[in-house]
């Protein structure tokens, strides 16, 4: 089978619809309302349409789009500047030391501060690729789409890039995070907060959260026992993560503890490698590579087969003909 993935268009909120239904909870970037979704969509298709470079608050939502049966299997989403219309929250661990001296003994708590350094980060999100689809790399062709295109379009980026993963999630969909922490000043579950803080943004959550450190050592074990640690299905995602440069430098995510991801834009492995070539030759060989061509709206990619030399690069057949490219075209690669 064939994939490429290729910007999001009005036609694919069913099938965004479907795949978010499918999430589980807990998943912001890609709610089971399809207001918010068409939200997205409208949002992302003036991303798209936005002919001058620079940084501003925009939103790019992708799909992996099945070549033979056209049927949208997956969806990614980037933000260029985030905590622009709204604060960005997170929870930065960090810890307070004291001594006493007619004790001769140093104590050393762990502590959760409401802090807005990420903002004005790019951020790599809303990655779902359906259950169906689960093999042969697609997941790590869809989260690398992301890195290309921003190597594609580097000018709308800003200079630090995070991703937030999914904490750790009940089998009663609620979160032990939430329930330890923030749920005990709002009155409302893990979802009903999920749920607006999807539609509405965390606002509420500096309204409402107490300013001052909270102690972990003061929360239930359940609690505890979770902060800073992915959903069990976001293992694989954190592992890319690291692998594309990424660290967990004590950030989490306000809502499920889930941890923040935060890496260089221009040290992220897939941007800093990735090289343009005009296109000399199609023909067979070459390594397994990550190819992309077009720009904005026009943006596609594959999975192909690249040989580079002096006079240019050579794809192979199928490459050429999923992207749509020619002899003398500029393509994007980098190594699989």
């Amino acid at each position: 089978m064939s994939f490429v993935i290729r910007a999001a268009r009005d036609e694919d909120l069913q099938p965004l619809y479907e795949m978010a239904k499918l999430t589980g909870g807990g998943f912001t970037n890609l709610p089971p309302e399809k207001d918010a979704l068409r939200a997205k969509l409208v949002r992302s298709h003036a991303a798209f349409a936005r002919d001058e470079d620079g940084l501003a608050d925009d939103l790019f939502v992708l799909v992996l789009e099945n070549i033979e049966t056209g049927e949208v299997r997956g969806t990614c989403q980037i933000f260029t500047h985030v905590g622009q219309h709204w604060p960005f929250y997170s929870y930065r661990m960090g810890t307070v030391t004291k001594h006493s001296q007619e004790l001769n003994r140093t104590f050393r708590a762990e502590i959760l501060s409401l802090v807005n350094d990420l903002e004005g980060s790019s951020e790599v999100g809303g990655l779902f690729l359906h259950p169906g689809e689960r093999a042969g790399g697609l997941g790590m062709l869809l989260a690398r789409s992301r890195y290309l295109f921003i190597a594609r379009h580097r000018a709308r980026f800003a200079e630090r890039v995070l991703a937030e993963l999914r904490g750790v999630i009940d089998e009663a969909g609620g979160s032990p995070f939430w329930d330890g922490v923030a749920g005990r000043f709002f009155g409302m579950n893990f979802q009903a907060a999920d749920e607006f803080n999807a539609t509405h943004g965390n606002q509420f959550i500096a309204d409402l959260m107490p300013k001052h450190p909270i102690y972990t050592a003061m929360l239930q074990e359940s609690a505890r026992s979770v902060i800073g640690l992915p959903h069990p299905s976001g293992r694989a995602a954190m592992r890319m993560l690291e692998s594309e440069g990424f660290a967990f430098e004590n950030y989490i995510d306000i809502f499920d503890g889930g941890p923040t991801m935060t890496a260089r834009t221009d040290l992220v492995k897939t941007v800093r490698d990735a090289t343009s070539a005009q296109v000399a030759a199609i023909g067979d060989g070459g390594a397994q590579a990550l190819v992309a061509t077009g720009r904005l709206a026009e943006f596609r990619l594959t999975q192909g087969r690249v040989a580079t030399a002096e006079d240019g690069a050579t794809i192979d057949e199928r490459t050429a003909q999923v992207l749509g490219v020619a002899v003398g075209d500029e393509v994007l690669h980098v190594a699989r």
